[in-house]
């Protein structure tokens, strides 16, 4: 369970989401229920017992609880961080769904032949189950359980507009392959649970059930898009610009949410992302300049906060590394690893944007010079260096001091993804089929695309260092030895950046 940020903060952000969500939902099945209304067939059905009237007025209420089911199973699995959730809360989750399906398909019981029974309709939820099961197999099979933040933010409805006909796709798909298994699996039960009557009304009644099956699918596609575009926007933690708050601690909300709440939270997540909101873009320039305060407290705090993943990520890619084996067992548990460092790229990718962002800004906006005096340049240098390192040993690269006369693109041998370790080369042990390679490449990339916007802003002042020798003393960290390499690769390394040589 999180812990609170201070009073005020949007601390309640993720549940007021969530009844977005809720409400959104409603909307949506009170609109289903009308269509359903609407369309379906006046019968008489002597064998139920129960007036036609009041068979239709049962659906809203069929419909409201499937709902209720659907964003329960959502709100227990949704999750910023891509580890599945535990078994227990897959099947529960599963369970569900499946339940969720049987009263949204059982709720179109007008659609049975006219001396149907109860069974009949019980054979309705069967179907309706079996599509529920297949679409939380798409779900946890597919892992769209969780939120993949975009990287543009786009407006709330733009978001939802473009998901419109992949949801159409997707629920066509879902509801076809539903609709073959449960027609197969029906025939299992008794005969009493089959709809029954002539070849006509059956391919009639038929039809109904597989348009009621892609309905409900399509609900619940547009359902998860829509989960997925309102917990992925950005939330801005920062009291409003007319409070005593906003005058005296405007960065306060933010920076207990980055120390306070649980990690790999969708919180931290929200917290992560408006900070490199604020770093990156000019929206809120007031909220950037109260990083660079007179004390430096603030800004040491922040760097601090966006520091601790970047160090977990090359730990845990220098302990994988460690000893590196061909042998099976040892190379699978490497892999594990790796596959866990990696799993963290999405926080790793914001906080080497921030970073950089800021670093390179302290240049003009920094007026007392907080970044330099406190030692978070070369801390932040150091730590971006030595991440890069390590993936590019992940993809094969050497990261032993190479002599001058071998430096530059040309020298560059990268390895081919396999198992072998050749000299000082390590290279993943997988194939390029496999995620990790993907990963890898865009991390390297995020990580040099950062180094070189702060060598852009310093370039100067870094070749002079270089010429006097003293490019290691301002800006790699003394008396801390790098995660990963040594100091002489991390020199080595900065001084291509500064020719613009590395890649």
């Amino acid at each position: 369970m999180d812990r609170a940020p201070p009073r005020g903060a949007p601390r309640d952000a993720v549940g007021q989401r969530w009844l977005a969500v809720f409400a959104f939902q409603a909307v949506l099945s009170a609109a289903a229920s009308v269509i359903h209304l609407a369309t379906s067939p006046r019968r008489r059905h002597p064998s139920l017992g129960v007036p036609s009237a009041l068979l239709l007025a049962l659906h809203p209420f069929l419909s409201c609880a499937a709902t209720g089911l659907l964003a329960l199973a959502f709100l227990i699995s949704a999750s910023p961080h891509p580890r599945p959730p535990p078994v227990p809360l897959r099947a529960l989750a599963a369970f569900l769904l499946a339940a969720a399906g049987a009263l949204c398909v059982a709720a179109a019981a007008s659609l049975v032949p006219e001396d149907a029974g109860w069974a009949a309709v019980a054979g309705l939820g069967f179907r309706g189950a079996v599509l529920g099961a297949v679409f939380a197999a798409h779900y946890f099979g597919r892992g769209r359980w969780l939120l993949q933040f975009p990287v543009v933010q786009r407006p709330l409805f733009y978001g939802l507009k473009m998901g419109l006909l992949p949801s159409m796709k997707r629920a066509l798909k879902v509801s076809l392959q539903a609709f073959c298994l449960s027609f197969v699996l029906i025939f299992v039960l008794p005969r009493k649970f089959r709809i029954g009557g002539s070849v006509g009304s059956q391919i009639i009644t038929q039809i109904g059930i597989f348009m009621v099956t892609t309905g409900v699918s399509f609900c619940w596609e547009i359902s998860h898009h829509f989960v997925q575009v309102v917990h992925t926007r950005r939330c801005s933690f920062t009291p409003p610009q007319s409070t005593a708050a906003a005058e005296t601690n405007p960065t306060d909300y933010i920076l207990e949410t980055l120390e306070l709440s649980d990690p790999r939270s969708l919180m931290q997540y929200l917290a992560f992302q408006d900070l490199c909101a604020v770093s990156e873009c000019n929206i809120e320039p007031w909220r950037r300049g109260a990083f660079f305060e007179e004390s430096g407290e603030t800004y040491k705090r922040i760097v601090t906060a966006c520091l601790k993943p970047l160090e977990d990520f090359t730990s845990k890619i220098a302990e994988a590394l460690e000893g590196f084996s061909s042998d099976k067992p040892e190379l699978l548990s490497q892999q594990s690893k790796l596959y866990g460092a990696f799993s963290d790229s999405q926080i790793c990718s914001w906080c080497a944007r921030t970073l950089a962002t800021l670093t390179a800004r302290s240049r003009r906006e920094d007026r007392y010079g907080v970044a330099q005096l406190t030692g978070c340049n070369a801390a932040v240098m150091s730590t971006l260096l030595s991440a890069l390192v390590a993936v590019e040993a992940c993809l094969g690269k050497k990261t032993n001091p190479q002599p001058v006369h071998s430096l530059g693109p040309a020298s560059i041998r990268w390895g081919n993804f396999s198992t072998a370790r050749k000299g000082n080369v390590t290279a993943i042990a997988s194939t390029q089929r496999g995620g990790l390679h993907t990963k890898a490449y865009l991390m390297a990339d995020v990580f040099r695309t950062s180094i070189y916007q702060i060598v852009s802003a310093f370039l100067d002042d870094m070749r002079a260092n270089a010429k006097s020798s003293s490019l290691e003393k301002n800006w790699i960290s003394e008396g801390r030895k790098p995660i990963f390499g040594s100091p002489a690769v991390l020199v080595q390394k900065l001084s291509l950046f500064t020719e613009y040589h590395a890649v």
